[in-house]
Parts: structure tokens; sequence; C-alpha cells
């Protein structure tokens, strides 16, 4: 049994492609096991809120395994045998995979890498303006919050695009466009990484398969029957005034020309679709400039950590 990783943000397409694999009879998944992430937190400090004191907790632990005939090693190691025994009964006979897709993956992304070297490693990357649409529309009821997905939309971004930059010779990259421009091609290289063998059916009967758990992305399986690119251009519609542009302008210069090109995309030609002057709608300015003004500062973008952050006084 071998773990496939697949890293994106959320509403990035990765349950779309989940399924996809899913039709392999070599590929066992669930919906969104998120089973990593409290075992992966024993091994940093930062980032949890707990009762019995997570710092604590990660300092004693560490004392702990420090003390293995292997140290951290050998900590790792159970930790490892630990999932892929889950993963195993979690399985039908004969698979050769278990595909955990979960998206807040990206805050143990490089704990993953350490603990499981021999995984397969997928990373979906999707136009970053696409993904904040898709957000607004489909968990914010169009109302504009991307503030409340802030540890996707910046720390998400970094960490997963760092993490790429760090593993690139070990991993396989994809674009969510490409995947449903070109199914048959992209689906070909990916098996190819895999080792999968490629058919048909993963293009035609992917939305017969059924995935179980309360997670995960309910509206893309609803939306999602057939591989089409027709809805491409339709997160240009949500930046329909003047505000939203500015933020989703301002968003691409905080994520830069360097870590848009390993994504695939550019800057330029980004900031050029989101700056047309066409389709404004004023109708919405004034509750998007409101609810951005009284959202609490929370952690105001990475609390200025590392490379950039955006200007003070931006409405977030």
């Amino acid at each position: 049994m071998k773990p496939i990783f697949i890293f994106s943000l959320p509403r990035s397409g990765s349950t779309l492609l989940q399924r996809i694999l899913a039709t392999s009879g070599q590929v066992a998944t669930v919906s969104e096991p998120w089973l990593l992430l409290p075992f992966a937190c024993t091994l940093k400090a930062d980032g949890v809120k707990s009762q019995y004191g997570h710092g604590y907790a990660v300092k004693a632990i560490r004392d702990f395994y420090q003390q293995l005939p292997n140290g951290r090693r050998d900590y790792l190691d159970e930790l490892r045998a630990f999932a892929l025994n889950l993963y195993q009964k979690n399985s039908p006979p004969g698979s050769r995979y278990f595909l955990d897709k979960t998206p807040r993956y990206h805050l143990i992304v490089n704990e993953i890498f350490e603990i499981f070297p021999e995984a397969k490693f997928v990373f979906l990357w999707r136009n970053p303006l696409a993904v904040i649409a898709s957000i607004i529309n489909s968990w914010c009821k169009g109302k504009w919050k991307p503030q409340v997905w802030q540890l996707d939309l910046y720390d998400g971004s970094r960490n997963l695009i760092n993490a790429y930059n760090e593993h690139s010779s070990q991993v396989h990259a994809l674009q969510y466009e490409r995947l449903v421009q070109s199914p048959a091609r992209e689906l070909k290289r990916l098996c190819d990484y895999l080792e999968l063998e490629y058919t048909g059916k993963m293009i035609e009967s992917f939305q017969d398969v059924s995935l179980e758990g309360s997670l995960g992305d309910k509206t893309g399986i609803r939306e999602y029957q057939v591989l089409s690119d027709n809805s491409l251009a339709k997160w240009q519609k949500t930046f329909n005034n003047p505000f939203r542009r500015r933020w989703a302008i301002r968003y691409l210069a905080w994520l830069g020309e360097e870590h848009l090109h390993a994504m695939g995309y550019s800057l330029g030609d980004l900031t050029a679709l989101v700056s047309k002057k066409t389709d404004l709608n004023l109708d919405g300015m004034f509750s998007d400039l409101l609810r951005s003004a009284l959202y609490p500062p929370v952690n105001f973008l990475l609390s200025r950590r590392e490379r950039k952050t955006p200007p003070a006084g931006h409405l977030y």
C-alpha cells in the first residue's frame, strides 16, 4: 500500500481529480480523511491551540523520540506505519494506492514529505482568482468574504508553492484548466507518474464514483458530470466592481510573478484579465467595503511574515 496525496487549495478541482483516479480499481479513497493533521502537528509547535498546551506537548514528544534508537526517524516511521495500516483497512482488496485528498494538508505539507518519502505527490493548481471566485460563490453565497479563508489563500498558497519548489523533482504538477481542456493528455501524463494504466473510463465514468464521508466538495459532485472547459472564464463575473478588482490585483501582486510562474500562470496575463473595464456593477460595492472594513484583522496578512506583505491600510 502506497499513499497518493493531492495537494491543492480548496475549490481547485481536487474532488474532480480524486473521482477520476478512483475509477481505477487500484486506487482506494474516501471523501476527505483529515487523518494526518493532528499527528503531523506533533512535529510543529505553532499553529495549534489546545487545552493541553500544544507547545509543551511537542517539546515533550521531541524529548521522547530523541531517546529512541534512531531518534526522530523512528517516530516518523511509526507515524507512517500507523497511517498506512489505517489506509489499508479502509481499502478494498487489490488496491495498490490509497488517495488522501485533504486541502488543509497544506499546513503539514513538509511533514508529509518527511513521513512518507516513498509516496506519490500530486500538486493541482488552479487560477488563484478562479479559486477565490469559487469560494465566494459556493461557500459565501456571493458575498465578498475572502478574509474568512485567509488561512488557505495566503498561508496555503505560500506553503504549497514553497513545498513544490523544494520537492519538484519527485512530484507531479498539473493545472485544473489543462485537465478540463485536454483530459486525456493530462491524465496519461499523471498515470505515467503514478504507474497506473490510463483508460477512457477515467473520463467517461468518474461521475459514477461515490465518495464516502461528510466533508468534501458536494457542489462539485453535483455540477461536474462531464469534463468541460465551458466554465473556465466564469470567475471573471465575480470581480464585477472596482473594489473587488483592486483587491484581486493586489492579491496577485502579493503572490508575485515567481510564485505564479511556478504554478504555471502569468502575473501580467491574470492582471490584464481582471483589469478589463467591462461588466462593472456598483450595486454591491458598498456592502463589500463595509464587510471588509468590519472584519476583525486577525493575523493580519500572515503577521507580516516572510517575503512580502500587502501595504498598510489594505482593506482585508
